[in-house]
């Protein structure tokens, strides 16, 4: 004779209720974001939440609040140092102000196009990333999804869609003063995909402070934003011309990467033979085998200036935030790699 299994059912809110001796719509309260119980209550009803192992439900209150009380944080290329700082620094600052993060993560580092599908099949009552809106399209598509999205350096913006940018075209301007102050004369630039906004912005600044300093134009590298991408386009360039005396590159992973190719297929002194600048500070910046100058973009400044449009975005009902730009400066961080006189 076989029995049949017992059937297991799962802690209900009655059960937390009867066990603590309140309510239930008590226990409702104390797991709604918005709840208000007592503190006596609250430790009654979280001391038998606990003892039956009891998780809330959080469906019904979304329904009927429209809010889930979660964030999707995009994230992509996180072989970059860069946009897992960022990752790091959401994820603890949402968490603090009691939002939940629903991680997304697509193959692209540069461009957000990739999360519109993932977007779409999660209930998220905000989006944040690093990464930027590639294309009309996409920005069009993820204002569809009508929910507040706030990302880094992004061009495209809509009533949907704020964007918190480093000051890209000032750092390239910078670049191009401390370079020339330096005395470089034959100035090239690393570019990133053509689809990166931010750094076609800073080598825009970069080549308008070289005209206006006297200098030519900069020699265009191209890279993929990989210390690969850094070390292939310095790769090509010195099979067919001679190296430039200074470099920037649209950030530090290509920088690193155009270092070691320097030295090993050039045979170039950094920075006696060729002074390079990089962007976004990252650890590898300050090892002592790159010892590279670069831009920091102020990761904290930048996080809670996206907190502060997710706050403005989500005080009110579900509607458009007004598509907002806030521009954070950079801050140069001198280093040996354009060192005077090497």
């Amino acid at each position: 004779m076989t029995g049949r299994r017992p059937t297991i059912r799962p802690v209900s809110s009655v059960d937390v209720a009867k066990l603590a001796g309140v309510s239930q719509s008590a226990v409702s309260r104390t797991f709604s974001p918005d709840g208000s119980v007592s503190a006596a209550t609250r430790e009654k009803v979280l001391a038998a939440a606990a003892a039956l192992g009891y998780r809330p439900n959080r469906i019904p209150a979304i329904m009927l609040s429209g809010r889930s009380h979660m964030v999707g944080v995009v994230v992509g290329g996180l072989d970059n140092p860069f946009y897992a700082t960022v990752l790091d620094r959401f994820a603890v600052a949402l968490r603090e102000i009691g939002l939940q993060v629903l991680l997304v993560q697509v193959a692209d580092s540069v461009a957000l196009d990739d999360a519109l599908d993932q977007l779409a099949g999660y209930r998220v009552d905000a989006a944040v990333t690093a990464l930027a809106v590639g294309t009309q399209r996409a920005a069009d598509a993820l204002s569809a999804l009508r929910i507040p999205i706030i990302c880094f350096n992004s061009r495209l913006t809509s009533p949907w869609i704020s964007t918190v940018q480093s000051d890209n075209r000032t750092a390239g301007r910078d670049a191009a003063d401390l370079l020339a102050d330096r005395g470089v004369r034959r100035p090239a630039w690393m570019a990133g995909p053509r689809a990166n906004a931010a750094s076609q912005e800073r080598g825009r600044g970069f080549a308008e402070r070289l005209a206006a300093r006297g200098l030519p134009s900069p020699t265009l590298l191209r890279g993929d934003d990989t210390y690969q991408g850094g070390q292939d386009a310095v790769r090509r360039l010195l099979s067919t011309s001679p190296p430039p005396d200074g470099l920037f590159c649209g950030n530090d992973l290509m920088a690193c990467g155009a270092i070691d190719a320097l030295r090993q297929a050039g045979g170039l002194s950094i920075p006696r033979d060729v002074r390079v600048v990089g962007y976004d500070d990252i650890p590898q910046a300050s090892w002592q085998s790159y010892d590279l100058t670069s831009f920091d973009q102020q990761v904290e400044r930048m996080v809670a200036a996206t907190l502060d449009l997710l706050a403005g975005a989500l005080a009110g009902p579900p509607g458009p935030t007004g598509g907002r730009t806030v521009r954070i400066p950079v801050r140069l961080v001198p280093r040996g790699s354009t060192r005077q006189g090497g």
